[in-house]
């Protein structure tokens, strides 16, 4: 009863191939692998050395237009009632 034999995981992935059929698994195959490609890829810098920890970080703070400051505001709904 402890783990699971040879023979309990051919006779699960049989089932899987029965139930989603090679098809549908090899398109999942290739969505993943191309998922993680993807991945790798963006977490590269144009140089292709892998971006350090915390590079990511928002920039600072700059003047720009409104000169450093903050514009605070509140956002209501508006709900009418048609008669």
């Amino acid at each position: 009863m402890g783990g699971l034999s040879i023979w309990h995981w051919l006779i699960v992935l049989l089932v899987v191939v029965l139930i989603f059929g090679t098809k549908k698994l090899r398109n999942i195959g290739q969505d993943l692998g191309g998922a993680v490609k993807g991945f790798k890829d963006g977490m590269k810098t144009p140089d292709g050395e892998p971006v350090p920890p915390g590079a990511d970080a928002p920039p600072a703070q700059s003047s720009g237009q409104l000169g450093g400051k903050t514009i605070e505001g509140e956002v209501t709904k508006e709900t009418s009632t048609k008669v």
